[in-house]
C-alpha cells in the first residue's frame, strides 16, 4: 500500500529535473531499482486456417503487465558497452475474447530492455524483449473444446517484443508507451499448435526508485535526497572482442504428429551439430555447421531412416554471458517432408568458458513449430 501511494503522491510532484539523474562517475553507491504497470490493447494477427474462417479471432485482446526491474551502473561491466541496459521478471495477465476457447493467460517471464536514443533526450525509445511461460490456457480437447486449433496445452512459451518509447515525467515518475508483439506457443509439443498471435499498443507508468536511499537516510521530511534514475553516459567504453571457436551440441525433445492429437503420447527427438562460429566483437558474430537430426514420429519407418543430415548457417546477438541466436539450415537428401529450409531460434547461456546450455525452436518449411530442443554444448576449442 505504501509503494501506492508514493505513485499517486510522485504523479502530482514537480521537482527540478536536472536533479533527478546522476552520472555514471559517482553513482556506485547507488542501487537503481523500477517497478512498472502497463496495459496492452490490440487483435489478433490472424492467418489462412480454421480458426481465423470461425471468427473466433474477430475480437481483440487487453492485458496487464507488472514489472520490477534493475538498472546496472557499473561503468567496467558488460552493461556499459550496451548503453546500460535495465533487466527484470514481469507478471503477465491477459483478457481474451472468446475466454471459453483460448482461457485467460498469465504469464511469468524475464526481460531486458535496450535502450537506443540518446541518453540526454527526455523521451526515450527502447527494444524490450520479454521470454518466459505462460499458463491458464484452456487446450485442445475433442469433445469439449474442439474449435481450439491454436493450444493443445494448458502451458505454452511466452514471448513479447516491445518497441516502446519512456517519457520522464516527473523525479521518480516515467510515462510509457510503445507497440508490442505477443506469441503463445507450445513448441509442437502437444498439438495442435497454431500458436497464438497479438499485436497491439501498451500504455502505463513506471516508478524509479534508488534503494541506498532506504538504507542510509528514510527519514521522509529529509533534504538529503540521493537521485531516482541513472543517466547513461554519452559514450560507452570501447570493445575489442574477436576471436573464432569451435562447439558440439546436443539436445533433446518430444513433440507429437497429428494423429497423436488429443493423447497424452509424444515421441523423441534428437539434434546434435557441430559448428564454427566467427565472433567480430562483443555483440555480434556468424557460424555454420552440420546438423543431424533423429526425429521418432517416423514410427512407421525403421529406425536407421529416422535421420535427417542438415547444414545451416546463423548470426547471434551476444550480452552478458546470454546468445540470442537464429539460424537458417537445409537438409542433405530426403527432407522427409519437413520442407526444404528450417530455423532454429534458440538462447544460450554460458555456464563458463567450454561449457554453455540453449534452448531453442526447430522449425518446419516456414516458420510452422517442429519441435522444442533442450540442450547442452561444449566449446573445447577457441582462439
Amino acid at each position: 500500500m505504501r509503494f501506492f501511494f508514493l505513485l499517486l503522491l510522485s504523479t502530482f510532484t514537480t521537482v527540478s529535473f536536472g536533479q533527478n539523474e546522476i552520472s555514471s562517475s559517482t553513482n556506485l553507491k547507488n542501487k537503481f531499482k523500477f517497478i512498472e504497470f502497463k496495459g496492452q490493447f490490440g487483435a489478433f494477427l490472424k492467418s489462412n486456417n480454421k480458426l481465423t474462417a470461425s471468427g473466433l479471432l474477430d475480437n481483440g485482446y487487453g492485458g496487464i503487465t507488472v514489472k520490477l526491474g534493475w538498472q546496472p551502473t557499473d561503468p567496467e561491466g558488460w552493461a556499459s558497452r550496451y548503453s546500460y541496459p535495465s533487466y527484470g521478471i514481469g507478471f503477465y495477465s491477459g483478457f481474451l475474447n472468446n475466454a471459453e476457447v483460448f482461457g485467460n493467460p498469465n504469464a511469468i517471464y524475464g526481460f531486458i530492455r535496450f535502450p537506443i536514443s540518446s541518453p540526454e533526450r527526455r523521451n526515450i525509445f527502447a527494444i524490450e524483449p520479454s521470454l518466459g511461460l505462460t499458463y491458464k490456457l484452456k487446450p485442445y480437447d475433442s469433445e469439449e473444446n474442439p474449435l481450439n486449433e491454436a493450444i493443445g496445452a494448458r502451458a505454452a512459451v511466452y514471448f513479447n517484443l516491445n518497441f516502446g518509447f519512456t517519457y520522464k515525467w516527473t523525479r521518480e515518475v516515467d510515462i510509457l508507451y510503445g507497440l508490442d508483439f505477443t506469441h503463445f506457443s507450445n513448441g509442437s509439443t502437444y498439438k495442435p499448435n497454431n500458436g497464438l498471435n497479438l499485436y497491439g499498443f501498451n500504455l502505463g507508468m513506471r516508478y524509479n526508485y534508488n534503494r541506498t536511499q532506504l538504507l542510509e537516510n528514510n527519514d521522509p521530511y529529509t533534504n538529503d535526497v540521493l537521485p531516482a534514475r541513472f543517466k547513461r553516459p554519452l559514450r560507452s567504453p570501447t570493445d575489442l572482442t574477436r576471436g573464432n571457436s569451435i562447439s558440439i551440441y546436443i539436445a533433446g525433445g518430444v513433440a507429437q504428429n497429428d494423429d497423436l492429437i488429443g493423447r497424452d503420447i509424444v515421441m523423441g527427438t534428437f539434434t546434435g551439430l557441430a559448428e564454427y562460429e566467427h565472433q567480430f566483437n562483443e555483440r555480434h558474430s556468424v557460424a555454420g555447421g552440420v546438423d543431424f537430426f533423429y526425429d521418432n514420429r517416423f514410427r512407421d519407418r525403421k529406425a536407421s531412416d529416422r535421420w535427417l543430415p542438415a547444414i545451416h548457417a546463423g548470426y547471434a546477438f551476444s550480452f552478458f554471458k546470454f546468445d540470442v541466436k537464429m539460424q537458417l539450415g537445409t537438409y542433405l537428401g530426403d527432407d522427409k517432408g519437413k520442407g526444404a529450409f528450417f530455423m532454429r531460434p534458440a538462447l544460450r547461456y554460458h555456464i563458463s568458458k567450454h561449457l554453455f546450455a540453449q534452448i531453442g525452436l526447430k522449425t518446419l518449411d516456414g516458420g510452422s513449430a517442429d519441435y522444442i530442443e533442450y540442450g547442452i554444448g561444449f566449446q573445447p576449442f577457441s582462439w
